[in-house]
């Protein structure tokens, strides 16, 4: 059900973000000559981060015409957006995946945040770096897994630093509906949080690219394939002549390229000193630590899902760290999905409670739900039901003395 404004522009963002990733993922094996794992990089960052990951795919990688892929990705710049891809497409992958089981297990935010950092450096290491780009980097699985650790640490620290502090502020705010997984505001929230952490780690992946710490983009044209410039270029002669057997005129000239040319290299050897290394990789914990606790002095994150998943607070409500989910749950504005009846101009409200007698007992029935009323003025709102005892002996009575079912 579309509650809140904000809804019906997750509905549009997603569609996009649907339509965006269809195009990336046809558009990638196709037509853009790059290894299989880069490929699968920028069809999961365009599935997180919707319209913008298709940005980045046609500004930086997307090759412009046959045979210009290799030069089309030179820039720094780009080389930097190919970095973070890796990053991103782990590590986003692993953290949302987290997000996901521990909100539905129920665990408090603060215990979330920590399974995601774990699991989201995990699965960007051992299984997106080490793993799938093995046959890119040579060597074996663990010397790749050692090579890797620290790019994937400070990388993974700067994103998850981006990340946490829009998940925690946004979940944990007015709308609560973004700690449910079943929610549509969820996935928004993980969406707003990849491109908050992919632009927090864009930085420090193009100064790894310079110092040889991480591969940027690259360029693969296996022999024989569609992406061999040798057989494109046999292609455009032939073409040439049957056009200029049958024009009488045309001269062709091309240049033979090498079937499988990449951009990058595989191995790489880092000029980065020891002082550099531990310098950035401080700022990154220093700013992991920042995201990770800094939201604490704001909100509740000893709360969890279950304690106020789906509450919507009412404007003006003020909260802080130590606000009870009694609380927000008290002050919560109705769920329209919580109505259990609906009531006409022809039904009256606010009337007098009659009781029963019990054994010279006056017995009131109350039953509590949410309904929703049509005023005189045609509004429909849903509230709480309620009752009026009709005097003051039951008013004032003891428990026993008025009971309540």
């Amino acid at each position: 059900m579309l509650i809140q404004p904000i809804d019906y522009f997750l509905v549009i963002w997603f569609a996009l973000a649907g339509a965006s990733t269809a195009y990336v993922t046809w558009d990638q094996y196709r037509n853009n000559p790059e290894p299989v794992v880069m490929k699968w990089g920028f069809i999961l960052v365009t599935l997180y981060m919707g319209p913008i990951g298709l940005l980045l795919y046609v500004l930086a990688d997307k090759e412009p015409r046959p045979g210009e892929h290799e030069t089309f990705i030179k820039p720094l710049w780009k080389q930097g957006v190919g970095s973070t891809i890796h990053c991103v497409a782990g590590d986003a992958t692993g953290i949302i995946l987290a997000a996901a089981i521990t909100a539905t297990l129920g665990l408090p935010m603060w215990i979330d945040l920590i399974v995601e950092y774990v699991t989201g450096f995990a699965f960007g290491l051992f299984i997106f770096q080490s793993l799938f780009m093995k046959s890119m980097m040579g060597g074996t699985y663990w010397q790749n897994v050692r090579n890797t650790f620290l790019p994937e640490l400070i990388s993974m620290n700067f994103m998850m630093a981006g990340m946490a502090p829009v998940m925690s502020f946004l979940m944990m705010g007015r709308d609560m509906r973004a700690m449910e997984p079943t929610e549509l505001l969820f996935w928004g929230v993980m969406s707003l949080g990849v491109i908050a952490g992919f632009a927090i780690a864009y930085p420090a992946n193009v100064w790894m690219v310079v110092r040889n710490l991480k591969h940027g983009l690259m360029t693969e044209r296996k022999p024989g394939s569609r992406f061999d410039l040798g057989v494109q270029d046999k292609a455009s002669a032939d073409a040439e002549e049957q056009r200029a057997a049958h024009g009488g005129h045309g001269q062709h000239a091309h240049q033979r390229h090498g079937g499988h040319a990449k951009a990058g290299g595989h191995g790489m050897q880092s000029d980065a000193t020891h002082a550099q290394l531990a310098a950035v990789a401080g700022v990154s914990a220093l700013a992991l630590a920042l995201g990770m606790v800094a939201p604490a002095n704001w909100v509740n994150l000893r709360l969890s899902a279950r304690d106020v998943g789906g509450a919507i607070m009412p404007p003006g409500m003020i909260m802080d760290r130590d606000t009870p989910a009694e609380a927000m749950l008290d002050m919560a504005a109705v769920d329209p999905r919580d109505v259990v009846a609906r009531y006409g101009l022809g039904v009256r409200g606010n009337r007098e409670l009659v009781p029963r007698i019990e054994n010279g007992v006056k017995v009131f029935d109350l039953e509590a739900t949410v309904i929703r009323w049509t005023s005189p003025a045609s509004r429909s709102m849903p509230t709480r039901s309620t009752a009026k005892f009709p005097d003051r002996e039951c008013a004032s009575a003891t428990a026993s003395a008025c009971a309540l079912t």
